[in-house]
């Protein structure tokens, strides 16, 4: 049986929503992507709103000072986003009334009424009061939340959304001690996009590569420092990719030996996303903190661990002096990504989600 999703999401993080789209369609399904934000790294978009949206230091200043994790929120009713001042509330309102007429076209042009299931990646509808959510809604439209990081961590959760969904996911373990009634979905993805690693790489010569989409949520001062540090002892060339195309900075990976994901940094949670997804799939040990509940539940887990500088240091030393042990990690990490990460898997799981929740 075949049905349709769409998925309405404020931007395509990381193209993993993007990813879902092409895993339901890979399968039969017929799938779109609404976002309502062009994706300043250029990643591939389905129908974009071109919302406006404040990208300037000082509106990044303002999120990360109002975010969930400094004022070191825990869980219960404190997770519900709230407008944090008048002018904040004032501001939301004014977008609401902005943007009220131009969904309503687009779900005349691309009859968005007739999908089967609505998901909303980031757990955000395109107004904060949740309006057009309550309408499929109340269309007996079944109503899918999935979490993909800062969402959760940083803004927070709509409530009025989060009262009507009939199925909740989350692709963070850390969300699954924040909310305790979300199922946990790994990203799908698929690794034929990627370049074709070089098969007779050269191990003796170490490449160490870092591509933060953010230094402050990856830690790439800690990270610098260390490099510098293990450069006066160590042969080896870094790479910091910033300011790049994601096929550029694919391209580069692909000739790597060594990738850092994240290490010590604030906001970002633990673990790994996107990039340390492509990077395992490419046959790249790849190093990420991780905490040690983290560790133990991930299944077969393929990274190398580093939670502070001087974790991160040992673990660059004994990958460094030993390129076969780097071949090994490397091995295990691709096929780790096609055991949990392949479309076929996710699609097995979310499925087996729609039918527990009643949503087919």
């Amino acid at each position: 049986m075949s049905y349709s999703i769409l998925h309405i999401a404020p931007e395509n993080f990381a193209g993993v929503p993007i990813d879902f789209k092409r895993m339901h369609e890979h399968f039969g399904n017929s799938s779109r992507l609404i976002t309502f934000h062009d994706n300043p790294l250029g990643f591939e978009e389905d129908i974009c709103c071109h919302f406006a949206i404040p990208r300037s230091k000082a509106a990044t200043f303002y999120r990360m000072h109002h975010s969930l994790i400094r004022k070191g929120t825990d869980k219960g009713d404190d997770l519900f986003w709230r407008p944090k001042s008048i002018v904040e509330r004032l501001y939301f309102s004014l977008q609401t009334q902005s943007r009220i007429s131009m969904v309503k076209s687009l779900i005349q042009q691309y009859d968005l009424d007739a999908f089967d299931i609505i998901h909303f990646d980031g757990g955000l509808d395109f107004t904060r009061d949740s309006r057009f959510a309550k309408r499929w809604k109340s269309m007996n439209k079944p109503i899918v939340t999935c979490y993909y990081g800062s969402d959760l961590r940083a803004r927070g959760i709509i409530k009025e959304i989060d009262d009507i969904s009939d199925l909740k996911i989350t692709s963070e373990f850390d969300h699954l001690s924040l909310k305790s009634d979300l199922e946990f979905v790994f990203y799908p993805y698929n690794p034929d996009e990627l370049p074709q690693s070089n098969p007779n790489k050269d191990f003796s010569r170490i490449r160490i590569v870092h591509s933060p989409t953010n230094r402050i949520y990856k830690g790439t001062e800690l990270i610098v420092s260390v490099i510098e540090k293990l450069q006066r002892t160590y042969d080896f060339e870094f790479l910091l990719l910033e300011n790049m195309s994601r096929s550029e900075v694919l391209a580069v990976k692909s000739q790597c030996t060594i990738s850092i994901d994240q290490v010590g940094g604030s906001y970002g949670g633990t673990g790994y996303g996107k990039a340390g997804i492509e990077s395992l799939a490419m046959g790249i040990p790849t190093i990420t903190n991780m905490t040690e509940d983290y560790a133990s539940w991930l299944p077969e887990n393929p990274f190398v661990i580093a939670n502070n500088a001087k974790e991160l240091e040992v673990q660059l030393v004994r990958l460094i002096e030993s390129p076969d042990n780097c071949k090994t990690i490397g091995e295990h990490g691709r096929k780790w990504v096609d055991r949990y990460h392949s479309y076929k898997r996710v699609n097995e799981h979310l499925e087996s989600l729609y039918h527990k929740y009643g949503l087919l």
